[in-house]
């Protein structure tokens, strides 16, 4: 009897499953032993992934804990691609999804900045706009500019300080996380992802920029989070970040 595909997958990712009577080791002999060894092979290697992946989310349930949460994620999520940098998309919803953690409510958020992170710093490469080619638009058109992000640029909102946590956790010295919401912005001006909190209707200003709006009308979803919303700081980070990739004025 052959051993079919799913058999297989759901054998290797759950060592309840026992090893599939009819699967032999190269000499023709039941792959028992084999099989459990390479199976805990499988297991370690996309534990280890997962403490790799989400370095800030181990440290706050302790390695062991990430150990075993990483076990059964395996389980519940087991890859979907042969590229290990995809591994863990699954991970914010299924920490939403755990009663058991639901007193840390922050958890998904962190697990989706730090998926974020990974995302920027795969992307694809893009040349930034010279600050110079901003200053040259005349003040009457700028309203009607579209701004061109790069890929490596991430926008998160979270009800949770997200940032103050990350930076609580990866920063010598810097003070405990305020009981505030924080949008951030992942930007990646050289070769590792930066990230920095957004000022109220930051990130609505930026959806809208990503999502190919023009100015004037990034700045109007910003203006029911902020009745005084300014563009300078946002634009500033942008800058900082290499982000703006293009300008069109007027299409």
């Amino acid at each position: 009897m052959t051993v079919t595909q799913p058999q297989f997958r759901a054998a290797i990712f759950d060592p309840a499953e026992p090893v599939p009577a009819s699967l032999l080791d190269g000499l023709g002999q039941p792959a028992g032993r084999r099989f459990n060894v390479y199976r805990n092979n499988v297991a370690v290697s996309l534990t280890e992934a997962m403490h790799t992946a989400f370095p800030i989310i181990t440290k706050l349930l302790g390695p062991a804990n990430m150990g075993g949460l990483a076990g059964l994620f395996l389980r519940a999520h087991p890859p979907a691609s042969p590229l290990m940098m995809h591994y863990g998309e699954e991970f914010p919803a299924y920490l939403a999804d755990l009663p058991q953690l639901a007193h840390l409510g922050y958890l998904p958020d962190i697990a989706r900045l730090e998926l974020a992170m990974r995302r920027a710093y795969h992307a694809a490469d893009a040349t930034p706009i010279d600050a110079d080619a901003l200053a040259a638009i005349p003040p009457e058109d700028l309203g009607d500019t579209r701004f061109m992000l790069a890929p490596a640029v991430q926008i998160l909102r979270s009800d949770w300080p997200i940032h103050d946590i990350w930076q609580f956790n990866t920063v010598s010295d810097a003070p405990k996380p305020r009981a505030i919401a924080q949008d951030v912005l992942i930007t990646r001006p050289e070769f590792d992802p930066v990230p920095a909190p957004l000022p109220p209707g930051g990130a609505a200003c930026l959806l809208a920029l990503q999502g190919g709006q023009r100015l004037h009308a990034a700045l109007e979803r910003a203006q029911p989070e902020a009745d005084a919303f300014d563009f300078g700081p946002v634009l500033g980070l942008l800058l900082q970040g290499g982000a703006i990739t293009q300008l069109t004025v007027k299409d």
